[in-house]
Formats: C-alpha cells, sequence, structure tokens
C-alpha cells in the first residue's frame, strides 16, 4: 500500500521531478523473448529516451554485469544522449550499487520512472530498493519484459509495494499537460512523431 509523501497513486507524474532509468536493456536478455515482443519493448525506450532528452529529464543507465553479458542493445545506446555514463551492474537491485544509487540521488529528483529488465527481477528489486529508500517509483508495463508469467508477478509486486505501473502513452501526457506544451513539443522535436514505435498511437 502507498502511503505518505511516497505515495505517487494520486497525483500525476511531474517531469520537473521525474529521472528515467534504463535497466539492463542487452542482446543477452532479449535474445530470451520472441522477436517481436522484444523489438516493440525496445522500440518504447528509445522512444521515451527521446522524449526525456527534448524534456531535459536525466536518464541513468545500466546494464547486469557488463563485461561478461555485453553493452546495452546498439538502440538503446543510440538513443542515449552523447556523454551518458552507462554502469556495469553487479546486485539485481541498483540500490544495492552505490555508484548507481549515487548517480541517482545525484539528479535531486525524486520519482523514478523505470524500464528495461527483466520486470520480475532487476526492475522488481530496483522498484523495491528505491521506495525503501523514499523514492516515488512509476513503472511503464509496456517498456518492461520479461516472460509472460513473470510479468504479472512483477507487476504484482512492484505495484503491492506502492508502485504506479502505467504504460508509456498516459506518461508521456502526464509530462507534457497541456495541448499547447503537445505543440510546442512537436514543433521543436519534429523527430519525436517519426519516432514513434509503429504500434503506439497517441
Amino acid at each position: 500500500m502507498s502511503n505518505g509523501t511516497n505515495d505517487i497513486s494520486t497525483g500525476l507524474i511531474d517531469v520537473d521531478d521525474s529521472l528515467l532509468v534504463i535497466i539492463d536493456v542487452q542482446d543477452y536478455f532479449l535474445d530470451k523473448y520472441e522477436a517481436a515482443r522484444a523489438r516493440d519493448v525496445v522500440a518504447r525506450i528509445a522512444w521515451l529516451l527521446q522524449v526525456a532528452g527534448a524534456l531535459g529529464v536525466p536518464v541513468v543507465a545500466m546494464g547486469e554485469d557488463i563485461p561478461a553479458t555485453g553493452e546495452l542493445t546498439a538502440r538503446i545506446a543510440r538513443a542515449l544522449l552523447p556523454g551518458t555514463e552507462i554502469y556495469s551492474k553487479d546486485a539485481f537491485g541498483l540500490a544495492d550499487n552505490p555508484a548507481i544509487l549515487g548517480a541517482i540521488e545525484a539528479t535531486g529528483r525524486r520519482t523514478a520512472v523505470l524500464v528495461g529488465m527483466e520486470t520480475d527481477v532487476c526492475v522488481a528489486h530496483s522498484a523495491l530498493g528505491l521506495l525503501q529508500r523514499g523514492y516515488r517509483v512509476a513503472v511503464p508495463k509496456d517498456a518492461v519484459l520479461t516472460s509472460a508469467d513473470e510479468q504479472d508477478i512483477g507487476l504484482a509486486r512492484m505495484r503491492d509495494a506502492g508502485a504506479l505501473i502505467s504504460a508509456v502513452k498516459p506518461l508521456y501526457y502526464e509530462w507534457l499537460r497541456t495541448v499547447e506544451n503537445a505543440k510546442r513539443l512537436a514543433r521543436e522535436y519534429p523527430g519525436l512523431e517519426a519516432g514513434l514505435p509503429a504500434s503506439m498511437v497517441l
């Protein structure tokens, strides 16, 4: 159950308090799953990275044991702003990795949007660790991935702990809030519409 100042369920997500956290989007994990489903999740994360860049939302990116399992998948690596550090994560939950937790704390933001892999393990562990440290956590269910049964388990585990389970489209509109903001973003960043995943309709 959510409570106190950590309750994310009763208000809109504030773009100025948000950070986007990219967790373990590596071919090592993606190759376990049906290719079309994996491509769609990667496309949604890559598009959300573009939106975050346009709106000034900080990004913290990581991969699990990168020396052994490889870098982030190419599409995500290309979508990161130049100079973005990609952390190698040892503990499944990011909050138990001091350098990564330090990078999150350094943003000064308190609402963490988690995307990536795998929903029931590293994403869930990371959500719980951040919630325990007083962060608000949102998880777009269409931008996290694991096997079907474990997807439901992971999402329920996070929701029960106080995370908001949402999706990429509602997050986008909560960040924008107004028609004028949406029009301005379209004018200033025309590539966003072109980069919209084929499976998404705004």
